[in-house]
């Protein structure tokens, strides 16, 4: 992890760093159009031998103006580098941080969300900062409070961008979270804001006698009885619509475990707070309340830390314009004030370091 207390770099490197800041909105663009338009890939498949500006412009259809000035930004931002051919001619080759952009799941997913669901609305950010509302969210149209009620409206693109992101973070810890969550196997498990029932199907998969709940808001019924029906477990997941934020909509009784997987980062900490505070009224002492998110306290990495702190923004200016990622005191400490307290935390589940947080009703004193 970064040590933020600190401030080494010397004044040189600060000022292109900032110079890297300032022009960030067209070196993103730049990378897109390299990537959509064909050329990083025809310069990745050329392998060593890289390609001449005549060569990628040939095989992209692209003219050698727009590969000129596509490829010289690529060679500052270290994306391509240069090597002379045996001819002594100059040629583009794809560098690391090229390979990355190309191949690498966790940037293509994070690029793609950047820019289906982000982009325009981040310009949007100031405002939504001022206001506390998600400002962006305008770009999609007016109808919306949060994302979450525009989700079944976004178009394809969006949509696709949004769930690969969403479903791609903690759908790498539920491997290891599922063992600790059916280590004292529940019958009955409500998944608080379900999305698409990837959890339940696996919870389905793993244990032939558990029952899952899946508590959402409606527009996502269909999607979850499709899901299910062709996992072959519509038996075993039923839903219950319920907006969690209201408190005249109360939770159902009879859980053994709830289940929230990035799900209260979604929500402001006086809101993770009220959320918590309905699901004590529904619950029992020895109900088993299960909580996964990527705390960014708690990450191995400086860069995964990073991509946390900058999904904050996304919340600011798109989801909902109050909630964030979350470190661990934070989070902990509004769940505690609902009358729950920890019984045991598990960090680093999965390659993204997800922390599985296992709570139950505080005792009576």
């Amino acid at each position: 992890m970064n040590d933020y207390t600190q401030d080494k770099i010397h004044a040189a490197d600060a000022k292109f760093e900032a110079q890297k800041i300032a022009f960030s909105p067209l070196t993103f663009q730049a990378v897109r159009a390299l990537r959509e338009l064909g050329i990083l890939r025809k310069i990745s498949d050329s392998g060593d031998m890289g390609l001449t500006r005549e060569e990628a412009a040939e095989q992209t259809g692209v003219s050698l103006y727009g590969v000129g000035v596509l490829a010289e930004i690529a060679l500052s931002m270290k994306v391509l580098r240069l090597r002379a051919g045996a001819d002594g001619t100059e040629r583009f080759v794809l560098g690391k941080i090229g390979w990355f952009l190309l191949e690498d799941d966790m940037t293509g997913v994070n690029f793609n969300f950047t820019n289906d669901i982000c982009y325009q609305g981040a310009y949007d950010l100031a405002e939504s900062v001022r206001s506390g509302k998600p400002k962006g969210l305008t770009v999609f149209g007016e109808n919306w409070n949060t994302i979450y009620e525009a989700l079944s409206s976004l178009p394809d693109r969006a949509k696709k961008s949004w769930f690969e992101f969403d479903h791609f973070y903690s759908d790498i810890a539920f491997p290891e979270a599922l063992p600790i969550v059916f280590a004292a196997p529940p019958h009955r498990l409500f998944d608080i804001g379900g999305n698409t029932a990837k959890w339940a199907i696996k919870c389905c998969a793993y244990d032939p006698q558990v029952r899952v709940t899946i508590i959402d808001l409606p527009g996502q019924t269909e999607a979850v009885e499709k899901n299910a029906e062709a996992a072959g477990f519509g038996d075993r997941i039923e839903q219950y619509p319920c907006d969690a934020l209201d408190p005249a909509s109360p939770f159902p009784a009879g859980a053994d475990a709830v289940w929230m997987s990035q799900f209260l980062d979604c929500f402001s900490l006086d809101q993770v707070t009220a959320i918590l505070t309905k699901i004590h009224a529904s619950v029992t002492p020895s109900t088993d309340i299960y909580v996964l998110e990527p705390l960014w306290d708690m990450q191995r990495y400086e860069a995964a830390a990073y991509v946390l702190q900058t999904t904050s923004l996304y919340f600011t200016c798109m989801a909902n314009g109050a909630s964030k990622m979350y470190r661990f005191a934070e989070l902990t400490g509004a769940i505690e004030k609902a009358g729950f307290e920890l019984v045991c935390a598990h960090h680093g589940l999965g390659s993204n370091s997800y922390s599985l947080l296992r709570y139950r009703k505080k005792a009576e004193t």
